[in-house]
């Protein structure tokens, strides 16, 4: 892409942001009018700046998934057409069984939780909290449970594309209001099935892991409705996390690695330190 392709693609760039925005403030405003408590000022706002540090993040790190991803590709088996409905077909149901197994690491492994720990800790759930991402950018290694797509033959920007379609469908998962699907419950992740995900009731611990689709969940016996008798509760268990600090929030789960890395006294506790379960599940 030259500066002038550039140059016109900026305001493209700006569109998905701004429409988020436009929806969090009506979000708010519907939260205000109808007095519902689904909304922190000061929570949301910290989320707002957290997000800004992951694009910053995630753009600083963009060159450590570059060389392996072009490697793997080299050294693919097969060459999949981009374009057939058949390769798209497979390709979606590629991307959401690899997400699915990505995300149970987030929540079963410290290293990865450790960038997705600060996703857990609004305790309002609405659209601002759906942008309170980590700031462990591509350096994580999240990208290792999309490889094996890319190593089939599927093309690289195929598969970003796929899950940036995903990521667009997670955004409305975080909505206030959870409304009723019906059938497509069954099928489909839907806001219901996520507030679950998000809540910190025992019930709901480390369960509806999908991204767009709730079948990998309903399979592999990771799938919960809401208890029928007692509320949502949101944030992370038994943890008092600053949901109001930016700073303090996005780095939680890496504070947890250094002080376990600190207090390790054999090499058995310092692999336990970046690679045992989290002790504030969500």
């Amino acid at each position: 892409m030259g500066i002038t392709d550039a140059a016109a693609a900026r305001p493209g760039l700006l569109i998905a942001p701004l429409a988020a925005l436009i929806l969090m403030a009506a979000e708010y405003v519907v939260a205000r009018l109808t007095k519902s408590d689904s909304y922190d000022l000061g929570e949301s706002a910290a989320s707002l700046v957290i997000a800004v540090g992951h694009r910053v993040t995630t753009a600083l790190t963009a060159g450590a998934i570059g060389l392996p991803i072009a490697w793997v590709y080299q050294h693919r088996l097969l060459d999949i057409p981009p374009y057939h409905p058949a390769s798209l077909a497979a390709l979606f149901l590629g991307v959401e069984f690899c997400y699915y197994w990505h995300h149970v690491a987030m929540h079963k492994v410290k290293w990865f939780w450790a960038t997705h720990a600060v996703h857990h800790t609004a305790t309002k759930l609405n659209l601002t909290a759906a942008i309170r991402l980590g700031w462990g950018g591509n350096f994580s290694g999240g990208i290792l449970f999309y490889l094996p797509l890319v190593w089939l033959g599927f093309a690289p920007a195929a598969v970003f594309a796929t899950m940036a379609i995903g990521l667009f469908y997670q955004f409305f998962l975080h909505v206030a209001r959870a409304p009723r699907l019906g059938p497509l419950e069954w099928v489909l992740n839907t806001p219901r099935h996520h507030h679950v995900h998000h809540a910190s009731n025992d019930p709901c611990l480390d369960k509806n892991f999908g991204s767009v689709l709730i079948v990998f969940d309903r399979l592999f016996g990771t799938f919960a409705d809401a208890p029928a008798d007692e509320p949502l509760r949101f944030g992370l268990k038994g943890s008092e996390a600053p949901t109001r600090q930016p700073l303090a929030a996005a780095l939680a789960g890496w504070g947890e690695i250094a002080r376990g890395l600190w207090n390790a006294g054999s090499w058995r506790g310092r692999w336990q330190a970046l690679f045992g379960p989290p002790t504030s599940p969500a």
